[in-house]
């Protein structure tokens, strides 16, 4: 029984997760979207593809872009 509790405590807890991944994607797209311009499919493939603490991390640096090449810049720096 506990087992089985166990595993949908998991299970809960990975969904959720998802779930808040996809509201900060979403949210930082937006966000994104407004400060440098229409991100091209490239770009936001990339940006939906980040982990939730690399968004959380966007979400901060994308405050003081001011160009798609600040974009590309810190995109670029995940994966030297």
């Amino acid at each position: 029984m506990l087992g089985i509790i166990l595993k949908e405590a998991r299970v809960y807890r990975e969904i959720k997760e998802e779930g808040r991944k996809a509201e900060a994607c979403q949210l930082i797209t937006r966000l994104l979207t407004r400060r440098v311009g229409e991100l091209p499919q490239p770009v936001r493939s990339q940006v939906e593809s980040l982990s939730l603490e690399e968004l959380e991390n966007l979400g901060e640096a994308l405050l003081d872009f001011t160009s798609m090449a600040d974009l590309d810049a810190w995109l670029a720096a995940l994966n030297p």
